[in-house]
């Protein structure tokens, strides 16, 4: 697969989020979300990608397909070795403690690499408030890259934090290699209000709220 087209056909997409969303309830509570197989064909050369990534800050607001989401989840920490359950991206001691949430208008997923679908946290679009900067509202997607301390052992405090840092450096920069793949922006920001965001998102104490990473079709 080349880069995404911007016809105005491809956009009228609207990505699968969004159409089960809808036929639930009034579109009031966001549903369990199964997604299409990722395409494992398609993508530019690695090199190619590699010459291609950049940090944009300028979004459309049109949906992603259903595809394009399936490809840049699996991409970002996808099973990619179904015999072990061992992903695309690497983790200290395949702790595998990095949750990848995903806002969109919809509402708030939880992306579930064993089954490759979302689940459902909560309904309402906090895309606002997974960054400090006013792109994150109009962006369809924000990702939010979570640290489940709880499945790091008991070692110390610092430790945890290096890794959870660490192995999050590392899905970033799997959807960087793939949105240039794909035609995509994203940027990955640091600009997070963390203690409002895990708030907001319900999270438990000992998650913790690492980065987070928007992505969409380029602005113009």
């Amino acid at each position: 697969m080349g880069p995404v087209s911007r016809h105005p056909a491809c956009r009228s997409i609207i990505a699968a989020a969004v159409l089960l969303c809808c036929a639930a309830a009034g579109a009031q509570e966001p549903m369990r979300i199964v997604l299409p197989a990722p395409d494992m064909e398609g993508g530019l050369p690695l090199m190619k990608a590699l010459a291609l990534r950049s940090s944009s800050r300028s979004f459309a607001p049109e949906e992603l397909p259903a595809q394009i989401l399936s490809d840049l989840l699996w991409a970002a920490a996808g099973i990619n070795r179904p015999e072990s359950g061992k992903r695309t991206s690497p983790t200290a001691r395949n702790m595998q403690q990095i949750d990848v949430y995903v806002g969109m208008a919809g509402g708030l997923y939880l992306y579930d690499p064993k089954e490759h679908a979302l689940l459902p946290v909560m309904a309402g679009d906090i895309r606002a408030a997974t960054g400090r900067q006013d792109f994150t509202a109009v962006a369809p997607v924000n990702l939010v890259y979570v640290a489940d301390y709880a499945r790091m052992g008991d070692g110390a405090e610092e430790t945890k934090r290096f890794y959870a840092a660490t192995d999050t450096g590392f899905i970033g920069q799997n959807v960087y290699l793939y949105c240039a793949s794909a035609g995509l922006a994203t940027v990955v920001r640091g600009a997070v209000d963390r203690e409002a965001l895990a708030k907001a998102m319900g999270l438990r104490p000992d998650q913790h709220v690492v980065l987070a990473q928007t992505v969409g079709y380029p602005g113009e």
